[in-house]
């Protein structure tokens, strides 16, 4: 109803989080500046907090508009994981291949030597991997330590 009166092409208000409509404060731009500092740093964790509703989501999407090419993004918006749907997640976001065993399923072993073995080769040609996980604080210990092995993967010169 308001839009027509206003003028407006598209309802505003929308609980989508659509970057086109982010209030770039000081802080959601330190947040977004974080991040892409996270893409360029070469390798390990960048934590987003904030309150509920505070534009989290919407940075991210942000984010993700703003990504270099060289990148390739794996986006998890749910976190209600255990850790081998966690790996099936992440291989799924990156298309990556594993190979199921004897009995038709993939086992936690060979997702992540899928992943491994991907991120190597795409390490190779100079290409970073992003992994965004929205509402992480619902992760269990058991997929933040899988999260933290998968930081163990290095080639001499980085993490």
């Amino acid at each position: 109803m308001y839009a027509s009166y206003f003028g407006l092409r598209q309802a505003p208000f929308s609980i989508a989080p659509d970057p086109r409509y982010l209030f770039m404060s000081e802080r959601h731009r330190e947040a977004l500046a974080h991040l892409l500092y996270g893409v360029g740093g070469g390798g390990g964790f960048v934590l987003l907090t904030g309150e509920i509703g505070a534009g989290k989501t919407t940075v991210c999407r942000c984010f993700l508009e703003q990504i270099p090419r060289r990148c390739n993004v794996a986006y998890i918006f749910n976190p209600k994981l255990n850790a081998a749907e966690l790996l099936q997640a992440i291989c799924d976001e990156f298309r990556i291949p594993v190979v199921p065993d004897a009995s038709g399923q993939a086992s936690m072993k060979a997702h992540v030597d899928a992943l491994n073995e991907y991120l190597l080769k795409t390490h190779a040609v100079g290409q970073n991997n992003v992994l965004i996980i929205d509402e992480a604080q619902n992760l269990s210990t058991e997929v933040l330590e899988q999260l933290r092995l998968l930081t163990n993967l290095e080639t001499s010169e980085r993490k």
